[in-house]
């Protein structure tokens, strides 16, 4: 019907006329109570707003002379942290003359990867950059 007659019949319902799809060939329009469709469609917002998963980036420090009590320990923090959903970032400090063994330092994050596996899988493999050699893990996907 005409945008006129669907204004007229809207009024003397005591309704409003709301356009719902305005890209539509013709524009879809609906006679219904405008506060009543603005409720609705900010309580749709919020249950979509709800059920968004935000992502955190943790991250896990190591170094190369790392020990192995250390070294599970922060393996365990990663778990928790893929577990929960979020991404870890592994970072590598070289100190002093570490630099010159950056080999040693590849392993530790291999064992890393290693020990993480089935929490995670890496999604940026380990680069130097600077003094710190950095690798992103994220969730395993449920």
């Amino acid at each position: 019907m005409s945008s006129d007659a669907a204004c007229t019949v809207a009024y003397n319902q005591g309704l409003d006329l709301v356009l719902i799809s305005p890209n539509a060939q013709p524009p879809v329009c609906r006679i219904v109570d405008y506060g009543r469709y603005r409720f609705e469609q900010e309580k749709r917002e919020k249950e979509a707003k709800k059920k968004q998963n935000i992502i955190e980036v943790k991250e896990v420090q190591l170094s190369c002379r790392i020990e192995t009590h250390d070294f599970e320990t922060k393996v365990k923090h990663a778990v928790r942290f893929l577990s929960d959903g979020n991404k870890v970032k592994v970072v590598l400090r070289f100190r002093g003359r570490e630099m010159s063994h950056q080999e040693r330092g590849k392993e530790v994050l291999e064992q890393f990867r290693e020990a993480v596996k089935e929490y995670g899988t890496v999604d940026k493999i380990p680069v130097l950059d600077g003094r710190l050699m950095t690798m992103i893990v994220s969730p395993v996907k449920k």
